[in-house]
Parts: structure tokens; C-alpha cells; sequence
């Protein structure tokens, strides 16, 4: 029996871009009640990253499939194929990498090896939606001789930050601090700075603030004003924003907001022709309003979300959704006087008609630093299995 650890030195989440680096240990195992333990061998074992695919036949028409590139040897057990018995399709992998040929370990013993290699940065970010779903996993394939290939999993959590493909990294390195007591490779430092460029570009995006006023009204007049500063947030942030009904002329009653995402399939992809949007709701604020001069709100955007992106397939995009609910009658005649004894009692009144209507301001939700979000990710830095 053989012990197989597979860990994420720096968490489940990455950017894309980003090199990943993940340590095996094979560990042959001494047992306390064992009376007699052997040395054990491996033939071989190897990893790939790869990207699965998944659409909801309801929802999404994809082309068929081209049955003439078949794979024969994919059907043989002894065969290393990082994505053997999943659903959906494989739309990305790297080449895969040999950890080593013909590992023999005796009782007790251990031997760890490095793995390493960078994600494709023009891939899909990790995404699980009502429609379609794209899922990053690194695989290790290990066999024994005339064995099957035993498959230990590891799902991670990739992150796309749209400009970092275009950049351009300066020639002169002696303009960047660095440590003279380190030796670093080449890949990694570029890795570092890849990351710390990535935390700049995302700071500079949504720390600018600016003024957005948008009146609310309807068909019966004004209701109120909504102020917001800035339209472009990280996940992990607190959507902030404003109302002020002090120079309404329709007195507004409750008002709710809804921080939401719609997945839209592209045109060519749909199962059926004008296809309604599928919208998710990740927070929400309701209040009763009547006879409030001001309130505000505030919403967070969940660090396991995913940020806004586009594929050839799908689309996700962030909104504010407001549902307000107005009065049909003047302010003030919304309350009557109870009675008319000393204790003067105010109650509301019985019926009153109502007006509602709806809004959608669109926002822009951009990736957060990745040790950040590796703190809520649903995936495990550890991963073991034994054969």
C-alpha cells in the first residue's frame, strides 16, 4: 500500500497566469500491527492540469462532437488520461509532466516531488452557474506494473484578471526590488510580479471614486434620488449606496436591492430562441421607508462569486436590481388620527393603493488578490489517496 499527498503550497486559488505549484509525497507506510512489511513499486506516475466543461442540455446547444478523432487508447486502463470518467467535455490542458519512472519505497519510506506549471491565462475562470459550469483540476495519474492508473484529484480555483496578457514586462530588471541573499528562478519571480501586478491594476480600477446621482420617478413623479461613488468593485467588497426621498413628490413606501448576476447564453449556443436570462441573487436589502428623509444601504459581494466575464458560450454580469413600492395617495393622509382623548393614537390606515416599478444599474465585478480569496474557497489545499 502506498500513500499518495498532493498540496497546494499557497491555497486553492490562483490567478490565471499564475505558475502553480504543488508538492506529491508517495509514502509507504510502516504499520504498528503489522508483523512483516515489503518495499513497494511504482511504475511511473505523472500530472496534467486540465479544465472540464459542462452545459446544461435544457439550456445550451452545442455543435456535436467529431466522432473520427476517437482516441482508441482512451478506452485502455493503462493509459493516462487526467479527465477518465467525468461529465462534460476537456476544452483545456497543459502538457503533462512525468514525476518519475520506477519509484521503489520500503517500509516507512518517502519521497516527494515538485510539480509545477503555469495556467493558461486565455482560459475561462472558474465558474459554477445554472447553465454552464467550468472546473480546473490538477490530476495525478500513478501505476503499479500490469495495474490500472489510479487518478488522485485535486480541484482548484482559477481567477481571470482581463489586461495581464497584454503587459509587457520591463527589460531592465535591476529597476524592481529584490533580495541579494535569495536565489530566485526566473519563472517565479516573473510569478511574483505577474501577482503584484495584478493587485495594482485591480486598486487602481476600483479605488476611483466619482459621483453618480440617478433620479428615481415614475410615471406619477419624482420619488427620490440614488447616489452611488463608483460602479467597479473586487469580490470581497461592499457595494455602498444612497437614497434621499426628502424632495419626492410620490411618497415611497418599502424599497428592496438586490445584488445579482445574469448568465446569457451567446445567441448561436441557445436552446431556444430568445431564452430568458437565468439571474442569481448573492445579497439583498429590503426597508419600509414611509416618511424617511434618507437611508442607505449596504451589500457585499461574496468572495466565492465569480467576477464578471465572456466566453464564446457564456456571459455573467453584475447588477443592481431596486423594487420600489410607491404610495397612490398624498403623505399625508397615509396616517389618521385614532382618537381624540388626551393619548392621541396614530395608526396607519387600512388600505391604500400602491405603485411598483423596478430598476437595474449594471456594475462591474473584477477578481481579488488570490491568497484572499483563498481563505473561503470551498477546495482543500490537501488532497491524498491510497493505492
Amino acid at each position: 500500500m502506498i500513500e499518495v499527498l498532493a498540496k497546494l503550497g499557497r491555497g486553492p486559488v490562483f490567478l490565471a497566469g499564475e505558475v502553480l505549484e504543488c508538492v506529491i509525497t508517495f509514502t509507504n507506510p510502516l504499520s504498528a500491527s503489522s508483523t512483516s512489511a515489503s518495499s513497494e513499486m511504482l511504475a511511473w506516475a505523472s500530472a496534467q492540469i486540465h479544465c472540464q466543461f459542462h452545459a446544461s442540455e435544457n439550456r445550451v446547444a452545442l455543435p456535436p462532437s467529431d466522432g473520427s478523432k476517437h482516441d482508441v487508447q482512451a478506452e485502455n486502463e493503462t493509459v493516462f488520461v487526467p479527465n477518465r470518467g467525468e461529465r462534460g467535455q476537456c476544452i483545456l490542458s497543459t502538457p503533462p509532466k512525468i514525476l518519475f519512472c520506477d519509484l521503489r519505497l520500503d517500509p516507512g519510506e518517502s519521497k516527494s516531488y515538485s510539480y509545477c506549471e503555469t495556467l493558461p491565462i486565455d482560459g475561462p475562470p472558474s465558474f459554477r452557474g445554472q447553465s454552464v459550469k467550468y472546473v480546473y483540476k490538477l490530476t495525478i495519474g500513478c501505476q503499479r506494473v500490469n495495474s490500472p492508473i489510479k487518478l488522485l484529484r485535486v480541484p482548484f480555483r482559477v481567477l481571470v484578471l482581463h489586461g495581464l496578457k497584454d503587459y509587457q514586462f520591463p527589460q531592465d530588471e535591476a529597476v524592481a526590488p529584490s533580495n541579494p541573499f535569495l536565489e530566485e528562478e526566473e519563472g517565479l519571480k516573473k510569478d511574483s510580479r505577474l501577482a503584484d501586478l495584478a493587485t495594482e491594476l485591480l486598486m487602481v480600477a476600483t479605488s476611483r471614486r466619482s459621483l453618480h446621482l440617478y433620479n428615481i420617478s415614475n410615471t406619477r413623479g419624482k420619488v427620490g434620488t440614488f447616489c452611488i461613488f463608483k460602479t467597479i468593485y473586487k469580490i470581497g467588497e461592499d457595494v455602498i449606496g444612497t437614497f434621499n426621498f426628502s424632495e419626492g413628490d410620490i411618497p415611497c413606501l418599502q424599497f428592496s436591492v438586490s445584488l445579482q448576476t445574469e448568465e446569457s447564453i451567446q445567441e448561436e449556443f441557445q436552446r431556444r430562441r430568445g431564452q430568458p436570462i437565468s439571474f442569481s441573487t448573492h445579497a439583498r436589502h429590503q426597508e419600509a421607508c414611509l416618511h424617511t428623509a434618507q437611508s442607505s444601504f449596504s451589500l457585499p459581494i461574496p468572495l466565492s462569486s465569480t467576477p464578471g466575464f465572456t466566453t464564446n458560450i457564456v456571459s455573467l454580469k453584475w447588477r443592481l436590481h431596486f423594487e420600489f413600492v410607491t404610495s397612490g395617495e398624498s403623505a399625508g393622509t397615509c396616517l389618521v388620527r385614532g382618537s381624540q382623548s388626551e393619548a392621541i393614537t396614530w395608526t396607519g390606515v387600512e388600505q391604500m393603493e400602491v405603485d411598483t416599478f423596478s430598476w437595474d444599474l449594471p456594475i462591474k465585478v473584477l477578481p481579488t488578490n488570490p491568497i484572499l480569496a483563498s481563505y473561503v474557497s470551498q477546495f482543500s489545499s490537501t488532497n491524498s489517496i491510497t493505492i
